[in-house]
């Protein structure tokens, strides 16, 4: 088990946030400019770099242009991803310097995320994005405010599928974001840590190969404990799937791929696409707690 080092310093009055996109172009900026006004209200200064309506193909840039908005040289305290989709990873096969500061975003920004931290740096967020932090409900809200400013965070309740408790780094990611970076540097350790898993718009099946490759790997049988968030699958193909017969749930799959570890496992926890995406600190030492059904994290 690794031990990361959380040196990242908590934000104060005025420190700066830069928005940029670098997976899906952004033809909106609504939303983005209302996120923009909640860390504008916690006292940051802001400053947008996300430019509306450009693309190469479906990216918002070509890999050149969004790997270097992705390491810009201007200093900052935050940086705020704008949207997720699709692009990320493509960055990640040239030399990335990485230097000090938060990061925010989920979704396709998981891979960022966690090529940082498996480079060694602190300070990654999976929690909202600049375009969907002003639809988060209050709590939500405060959680990740609370983290940023005072490297504090409110334990999350769900649901105890398997009892126990584990302690470990944090790791969290969307699901196929993550498969798709196993066997590569841009993996964090596994081993001993405290995974959060979360996914939207795959069926059962898709699901199930991800978490059988996980297994085949010997992944999830090295971790401490799991939690899951949301999952949620197609309407027409699950309705398909039922009138042949052949379904599983996501539940069922879920239990199925992930009861068996003989490891804490806690479920529904409010992390994912939907608004109550609870912000989770990567490398922050967290505990499962199955017997009480609580996640808990604190700085190493």
């Amino acid at each position: 088990m690794i031990n990361y080092k959380t040196s990242t310093k908590p934000l104060k009055q005025g420190d700066k946030v830069i928005t940029i996109a670098v997976s899906s172009p952004v033809n909106d900026q609504t939303n983005i400019v209302e996120g923009l006004k909640i860390f504008q209200s916690w006292g940051l200064t802001c400053k947008n770099k996300v430019i509306t309506g450009r693309h190469w193909g479906y990216f918002s840039g070509t890999d050149a242009v969004r790997h270097s908005e992705l390491h810009l040289e201007e200093s900052y305290s935050l940086l705020a991803f704008a949207r997720g989709g699709w692009g990320g990873a493509r960055l990640l096969e040239r030399n990335q310097p990485w230097k000090e500061g938060w990061l925010l975003g989920y979704s396709d920004i998981s891979s960022i995320l966690l090529s940082r931290l498996a480079a060694g740096f602190d300070g990654g967020i999976h929690g909202p994005l600049a375009s969907s932090l002003s639809q988060e409900p209050n709590w939500s809200k405060e959680r990740l405010k609370s983290i940023l400013f005072e490297k504090s965070a409110p334990d999350l309740s769900g649901e105890p599928w398997v009892d126990g408790i584990a302690t470990g780094p944090l790791i969290a990611s969307n699901l196929t974001v993550a498969t798709h970076l196993l066997g590569s540097r841009h993996m964090p350790n596994l081993k001993g840590a405290i995974l959060i898993l979360e996914d939207i718009g795959e069926p059962p099946y898709r699901i199930d190969r991800m978490l059988t490759q996980w297994r085949l790997n010997g992944l999830l049988q090295n971790l401490a404990g799991i939690g899951l968030g949301e999952f949620s699958t197609p309407e027409e193909e699950e309705e398909e799937d039922k009138q042949h017969g052949q379904i599983f749930t996501i539940k069922e799959i879920l239990q199925d791929r992930c009861m068996d570890l003989n490891i804490p496992v806690i479920a529904n926890l409010p992390i994912g696409h939907s608004s109550g995406n609870a912000a989770l600190p990567l490398g922050w030492q967290a505990t499962i707690d199955s017997n009480r059904g609580t996640l808990s994290m604190h700085p190493a």
